[in-house]
């Protein structure tokens, strides 16, 4: 029986003037963007995790450290397409990927299969295999107050070969 291993993923981001929001390499029109090191993707940083935790092979931070400058507003889908190489290297492939995105606004569904087609794409997988929803917290919490947007991710890998 080939192996099949699951990874969860989270990453919450503060929203702050003077810079894009960018979700699943998507720019989205809004006021405020995520604050990071990087582009400040917290989808796809999500999704990251999520990857490589299912693979065993720690988190993002540990491959794209926020203390090296090389990263310094870098598209997360790079670390994304770098991160899908790991998984396949390590003989696994995804079978499905499905994620929540935390945030009071802007509204997501217009961006929503532009989001997952990326995502796909960034990962050479079909973009059935993705599948993205996102909620309000109904104005809890900071999310709730506009200071930030979170996500999280649950993945589903399986070995390329016989145990």
């Amino acid at each position: 029986m080939k192996s099949m291993k699951i990874g969860a993923g989270y990453d919450v981001h503060r929203l702050v003037y003077g810079r894009k929001l960018i979700l699943g390499g998507v720019v989205i029109p809004f006021e405020k963007g995520l604050m990071g090191h990087s582009d400040a993707d917290v989808l796809v940083h999500a999704l990251c995790d999520a990857l490589l935790g299912a693979v065993g092979l720690g988190d993002i931070g540990h491959l794209f450290p926020d203390t090296d400058p090389q990263h310094r507003n870098a598209s997360s889908m790079k670390f994304l397409e770098k991160i899908g190489g790991l998984v396949h290297k390590h003989g696994f492939y995804i079978i499905n990927a499905d994620a929540t995105l935390f945030a009071e606004a802007p509204r997501m569904a217009p961006f929503r299969s532009k989001i997952e087609a990326n995502i796909a794409s960034s990962l050479n997988i079909d973009s059935g295999c993705i599948n993205v929803k996102a909620t309000t917290t109904e104005g809890l919490g900071f999310v709730g107050r506009g200071l930030g947007i979170a996500a999280e991710w649950i993945v589903l890998i399986q070995g390329k070969t016989e145990d």
